[in-house]
C-alpha cells in the first residue's frame, strides 16, 4: 500500500521496568540492524504533512487498536528509517511512534492469523492506520488479499529479540514490565506555592500529553522563607535533544528543560 518512507532515525535501546517494580538493564547502543545515532535521531519529533509526531517508549505486553496495511514493489530496495534496505520479503513494519528494533505480533482481527515483526521504519501516515507491514508479513495474514484489515499489535521483545509467552505472563503477574529506558532529561511547564495549582496543572497537561509522565517536584525552603515550591515536570524523553524539540515546536510559555 502507499505510504511515505522517511529516513529519520532509531531509538535507544536501554531498557528497564516501571518504577516500583523489580528492574532488569539491558545495554545501551546499537543493535544488529541499527546503529545507536539512527536509535536515537528516530526518537526526536518529526512533522509530515502537517502533523507532528513524537516517538514514544513502550513496554512488553502493551497493545494498540488500529488499521493495519501492508507495502511491497515500490519499495523494496529502498532505505527504511533505520538506514536499513527494505526486503519486502522480510517480517518488518513501519510505525509511527514505537522504537526502531521493536518486535511486535501483528493480529488480523477479521481472521485470527498473526504473525511478529520487527520495526524498521516510520509510517503508515494515512489516518486511522496504525502500522504497515512489509509485503511477506502482510500475506501471512491476509492482507494481499483484505488490502487493509483491523488488527491489533503486541510489544513482545526489542533490539529484535522475541520474549517468550511464558516470560511475559510470568513478568506480568509478577509486574516487572520491561521497557526501552528513558532519559531523565525533562521540561517544567510551571511552579507553584501551592499544591493545588500545581495539581491542576498536572491534570491538564497529563490529559494534553498522554506519551509523557506529568509529575509534581517538592522543593523546600527555595526563596529561604520556609515555604515548598512545586515544580511540574513532563518526563519521559529520550534525550535531551528530544525534550528540547518538544518545547520548541508547543507553546509552553516559561518552559524549560531541566534534568531529574
Amino acid at each position: 500500500m502507499k505510504k511515505l518512507s522517511l529516513l529519520l532515525l532509531p531509538a535507544i535501546i536501554f531498557m528497564f521496568s516501571a518504577t516500583g517494580c523489580s528492574q532488569k538493564k539491558y545495554k545501551a547502543g546499537s543493535t544488529k540492524y541499527t546503529s545507536a545515532a539512527r536509535h536515537k535521531a528516530t526518537m526526536r519529533s518529526y512533522k509530515v504533512l502537517g502533523k507532528r509526531y513524537h516517538p514514544t517508549y513502550v513496554s512488553v505486553g502493551q497493545v494498540q487498536h488500529g488499521i493495519s496495511s501492508w507495502y511491497g514493489p515500490n519499495f523494496h530496495g529502498k532505505h527504511t528509517s533505520n538506514g536499513e534496505v527494505y526486503n519486502m520479503h522480510a517480517r518488518t513494519a513501519a510505525h509511527k511512534t514505537w522504537p526502531m528494533d521493536t518486535m511486535v505480533k501483528v493480529k488480523n482481527l477479521q481472521n485470527g492469523r498473526s504473525t511478529i515483526v520487527r520495526i524498521n521504519d516510520r509510517g503508515p501516515f494515512v489516518r486511522g492506520r496504525i502500522i504497515d507491514c512489509s509485503y511477506t508479513a502482510g500475506k501471512e495474514i491476509g492482507l494481499d488479499r483484505m488490502g487493509i484489515a483491523k488488527v491489533s499489535i503486541e510489544v513482545v521483545g526489542f533490539a529484535g529479540k522475541v520474549q517468550s509467552k511464558e516470560r511475559i505472563r510470568r513478568d506480568k503477574a509478577a509486574h516487572k514490565v520491561t521497557r526501552v529506558r528513558l532519559s531523565n532529561f525533562g521540561v517544567q511547564i510551571g511552579a507553584f506555592k501551592r499544591y493545588a495549582g500545581a495539581k491542576l496543572t498536572q491534570k491538564k497537561h497529563k490529559v494534553r500529553y498522554p506519551q509523557y509522565q506529568t509529575v509534581i517536584k517538592k522543593f523546600t525552603d527555595v526563596d529561604g522563607d520556609g515555604e515548598p515550591l512545586y515544580r511540574v515536570w513532563l518526563m519521559g524523553f529520550g534525550s535531551e535533544q528530544e525534550a528540547r524539540d518538544f518545547k520548541n515546536n508547543n507553546d509552553l510559555v516559561g518552559a524549560f528543560i531541566v534534568r531529574n
